[in-house]
């Protein structure tokens, strides 16, 4: 994502303070925890906010809720915006709150925790997230489709007319939309006419003709050239993403950290949708207060204006891997393995071994570091190069252990230290920062006292 915005022209490598990478579930976090009590949305029974009932959001969706906001907006909740509108002043220390992202392609699980008096963040369990978001419900209407018409024709129908295909997913995106869980009349998806003319002549009879024969009774064939779907077979479509999402939260729930949360903000595009919605405030209501923020589409980017103002508002963060490097360990006759053991100039060395900067899950807080040194191989060597690994398991021994595989490269440059004379043995101690939203380092020559130009490489290794 630097190097991306490096090639955009938002920043440049010689200034790469200039740009601050945001990560999206936190600035969603960030931004939830400053909303005004006007900016939102709750879902919960447990009380209503402006006078707008959970029960009434869920059921009309987000236009009625913006209007009834609209009329009242002289109401006494706003003319106390500015003294203790925030949500966060009902927060007390210690207090934990849930923040899912659902978006088109994924939904992504945070869980922070407020710090007094400050309201800075503590991440109590490391971001999760699952292929759960909205595009699932696109893959189960195309999945309807291939069972009306045939997976054949479908497939051949997106090469051969990709604009009409594309035309196609507009018109179910736009009635997806007006799924709800209390709709009772049917949603009509405009088929475009060269799906129905390319049908003829791939099948050599009509769309009706294929509805019929399919034995799909939810779905039924209009004269204005429209797929007409039950509200029941358009919630259908909805079921196995939302299932997903709700399955993954209750294992989140399950987690010790996550216990006595106190709030959980529903956010990103896929959010809007009255039936996710419905879905987890009756699986979770009873647990938490469930909160829409209004403008639920941009609350990752104001969030990310939010974080650019402070970055050190989120002090304790959870490493999402565990990180280290393979060096060459003293070989201990029992505990080693024998196929390890290297012996060089007469001395015995292990290879391979897993020397560990950070542990999966592990909390750092913001501006830990992690010390290591290292000496070149020869007192002439102006590059270092250090390969760096990662695993998803804690109990990692040896790079060469299952799960673990080579993410990165740290380069050490050690040019801008020739200027004195080098010592025969040299040590460059490298302080490598995994606190913050990018893995950072810094290096000095011991000998010389000078600092030493260090890059982290996580593309091109």
């Amino acid at each position: 994502m630097r190097q991306a915005a490096y090639q955009a022209g938002l920043a440049s490598p010689e200034n790469s303070e200039q740009l601050i990478i945001a990560l999206e579930p936190e600035a969603a976090s960030i931004y939830c925890r400053k909303l005004r009590l006007h900016q939102m949305i709750e879902l919960s029974s447990k009380a209503a906010v402006n006078g707008y009932s959970g029960s009434d959001t869920v059921g009309a969706g987000f236009t009625q809720a913006k209007e009834h906001i609209r009329r009242n907006r002289q109401s006494r909740t706003f003319l106390v915006e500015n003294v203790i509108g925030e949500i966060w002043s009902e927060l007390e220390e210690g207090d934990k709150y849930v923040v899912v992202d659902s978006g088109g392609g994924t939904v992504d699980l945070t869980v922070h925790q407020i710090r007094l008096p400050e309201g800075h963040l503590k991440e109590l369990y490391k971001a999760t997230g699952g292929p759960y978001g909205s595009l699932g419900v696109d893959y189960e209407f195309e999945k309807l489709l291939y069972k009306i018409f045939g997976e054949d024709f479908i497939e051949q129908f997106k090469i051969k007319r990709p604009a009409a295909w594309v035309d196609l997913m507009i018109a179910f995106e736009s009635r997806k939309r007006a799924a709800a869980p209390d709709r009772t009349n049917p949603l009509n998806i405009t088929l475009p006419f060269s799906f129905i003319d390319y049908y003829k002549k791939f099948r050599g009879h009509s769309v009706e003709h294929a509805l019929r024969k399919s034995n799909v009774d939810f779905v039924k064939w209009s004269s204005q050239r429209m797929l007409r779907m039950s509200p029941d077979a358009m919630n259908a479509l909805f079921k196995p993403t939302i299932d997903s999402i709700i399955e993954h939260l209750r294992d989140l729930f399950q987690k010790p950290e996550v216990s006595t949360v106190k709030f959980l903000f529903l956010v990103g595009g896929f959010a809007e949708a009255p039936l996710l919605q419905q879905a987890v405030q009756a699986a979770f209501g009873d647990q938490c207060r469930i909160i829409i923020p209004q403008d639920v589409g941009l609350t990752i980017l104001k969030g990310a204006v939010l974080f650019g103002l402070d970055p050190a508002v989120i002090k304790v963060r959870r490493s999402p891997l565990t990180y280290g490097v393979g060096v060459l360990n003293r070989y201990v006759e029992g505990k080693h393995p024998p196929e390890k053991l290297l012996v060089k100039d007469g001395t015995r060395w292990c290879t391979d071994v897993f020397d560990k900067f950070i542990s999966a899950d592990q909390s750092v807080a913001l501006g830990e570091l992690v010390k290591r040194s290292y000496t070149p191989a020869k007192p002439s060597q102006l590059v270092i190069v250090i390969n760096i690994y990662s695993s998803e398991h804690d109990n990692v021994s040896f790079i060469t252990d299952p799960g673990v595989k080579k993410c990165g490269t740290l380069r050490l440059d050690l040019t801008g230290t020739s200027g004195t004379a080098v010592p025969a043995r040299r040590e460059i101690q490298t302080l490598m920062q995994f606190g913050d939203t990018e893995i950072k380092a810094t290096a000095i020559d011991i000998a010389t006292s000078k600092s030493v130009k260090v890059g982290i490489d996580f593309l091109n290794y």
